[in-house]
């Protein structure tokens, strides 16, 4: 599911930096469906490569019975084999989105996540300890609280519609609000921060079998960006920390939600349209930004940070990224099977 993902995540980008693909999402379901289209056809060229990648690394441990040489037949074999089940896999998530309840590629790795569980479970079994059981079960217990209260948490901003006349009819000014969440990049930074401190020691890996200096000089950075040392966690958390900012701020733009509301004839009580809106929109996204920055830090670096101090605790306890996505896929299939049962209320009242 990674290639697709990742070229999701590119295409979201794109379209912040793109006119032709901004003005493709303004064009509804058309256009976005136009954007899905890209976006798998990005997700090919992008399995293909971590397929080369993979096999690669497979090669370097020596886990490859048959040698690794694009010009084999075996490893060419290999690497359709694998871009086909990226494939695959991307299909069958459409298809769940499009036939059930929710996103079906976030069904697919909440359940690739879940399939962990019984081999942790069965950890705990092998050497029963009444202690750390129930000292991992409040921390399971806590950490999914916390993450329920903080991705369902949002700043409401109160907005108020004047009087306006279209045409012959008159419409009366209403108030609503406009949801601000306190997490509004979801995991997307931590997968970031994850690629680019994954990325110099999988290239250093390559080269630790070679002569010295360079075998030594790889070694040592395979070592120093380990996920069993203390820079591993503090640039893991100093990372994910910046690109939820970066994120943030790349996906809600203040100016184009302060010149809708104008258009619309909605205000901010006690801020004047225009420029005062998008400054003060502007101002409580930075600041309700911290504590989203904070919480994704912490479950980000959590995880390493306890295996550091209790070594036992590395190989059991759930990732805190892991967590994250089954407790929003969770919660976001219940609120789709409410909807939907919502809806049936409606249609039975109507009928």
């Amino acid at each position: 599911m990674n290639p697709y993902i990742n070229a999701s995540i590119i295409m979201q980008l794109m379209t912040g930096v793109v006119p032709s693909l901004q003005a493709l999402q303004r064009e509804g379901e058309y256009g976005r469906q136009k954007i899905n289209q890209y976006t798998r056809y990005l997700a090919v060229p992008m399995a293909l490569l971590q397929a080369y990648g993979f096999l690669a690394l497979l090669s370097a441990n020596n886990v490859l019975s048959t040698p690794f040489d694009l010009g084999s037949w075996e490893t060419i074999t290999q690497i359709i084999t694998l871009t086909a089940g990226s494939i695959v896999l991307m299909w069958l998530g459409e298809l769940i989105t499009e036939k059930g309840i929710g996103n079906g590629i976030s069904f697919i790795i909440f359940a690739g996540i879940v399939s962990q569980a019984p081999g942790a479970l069965q950890g705990f079994l092998d050497s029963p300890d009444l202690a750390r059981l129930v000292l991992f079960a409040l921390l399971g217990i806590s950490a999914v609280a916390v993450i329920i209260y903080i991705q369902e948490g949002q700043r409401r901003i109160p907005i108020q519609y004047a009087s306006r006349v279209r045409g012959r009819r008159m419409y009366q000014g209403g108030q609503t609000f406009l949801p601000l969440r306190v997490n509004q990049a979801g995991v997307i930074p931590i997968i970031f921060a994850v690629s680019i401190l994954l990325f110099p020691s999988q290239i250093a890996s390559y080269f630790v079998n070679s002569p010295s200096p360079v075998g030594d000089i790889a070694q040592s950075i395979v070592t120093i960006l380990g996920s069993g040392s203390w820079l591993y966690v503090i640039l893991y958390f100093l990372l994910t920390f910046g690109f939820t900012y970066f994120y943030t701020a790349f996906t809600f733009k203040p100016d184009e939600t302060a010149e809708q509301l104008r258009k619309n004839g909605g205000f901010i009580p006690g801020i004047r349209p225009g420029r005062p809106t998008q400054d003060y929109l502007a101002r409580v996204v930075t600041r309700i930004t911290v504590g989203g920055a904070l919480f994704l830090g912490i479950v980000a670096a959590a995880p390493p940070f306890i295996g550091l101090i209790q070594p036992e605790f590395q190989n059991l306890a759930l990732g805190g990224t892991s967590l994250l996505i089954v407790v929003s896929v969770v919660v976001e299939t219940m609120k789709q099977l409410e909807a939907q049962l919502l809806i049936r209320q409606y249609e039975g009242f109507i009928r």
